[in-house]
């Protein structure tokens, strides 16, 4: 559901804006500040470059035992140090559908941010819920009060 989420943000905006999905997390390397020096391994070179070019950065998550996954908390953690997010806005799209769904994920996503020095857009952050059977056969959302949604939240984000 959260790459549906991110696809049909491109989608709904593919004239208005341009969008790039970050697709790298998996060869990011477990964070370790000893490893956090020029040069610092391809994968965070990639990243923090991803970052910097980017005008905003829009995050949708699942949530794992109560908090984001691990390899997203990797993932900014790699960006502190290099302060690649320190003044971006950010956003995020909560596609649960369970009441309350993923709080702890946005709460510890929000928490972590603060430390990244990023801008957090309050109106970009929205809870957005989208069943299985809204994701259409090209991985987007086909419900045209779902792509309001987040079509809004991405033009709040975008300023």
């Amino acid at each position: 559901m959260n790459s549906a989420v991110l696809a049909t943000a491109a989608d709904v905006l593919e004239f208005e804006l341009d969008a790039e999905f970050y697709a790298g997390m998996a060869e990011l390397p477990h964070f370790n500040p000893d490893l956090d020096h020029d040069p610092v391994p391809d994968a965070v070179r990639d990243l923090r470059e991803a970052v910097t070019e980017a005008h905003a950065v829009l995050f949708s998550t699942p949530e794992y035992a109560g908090v984001m996954p691990g390899a997203l908390k990797n993932l900014l953690e790699w960006t502190i140090g290099a302060t690649v997010l320190s003044g971006k806005p950010v956003g995020w799209i909560n596609p649960s559908t369970a009441p309350g769904g993923a709080a702890g994920t946005y709460a510890n996503l929000r928490t972590v941010l603060g430390y990244t020095g990023a801008t957090v857009v309050e109106d970009a952050c929205v809870d957005v819920p989208v069943a299985r059977a809204d994701i259409g056969p090209d991985g987007t959302i086909g419900d045209e009060g779902i792509r309001d949604a987040i079509r809004d939240a991405v033009i709040k984000l975008a300023g």
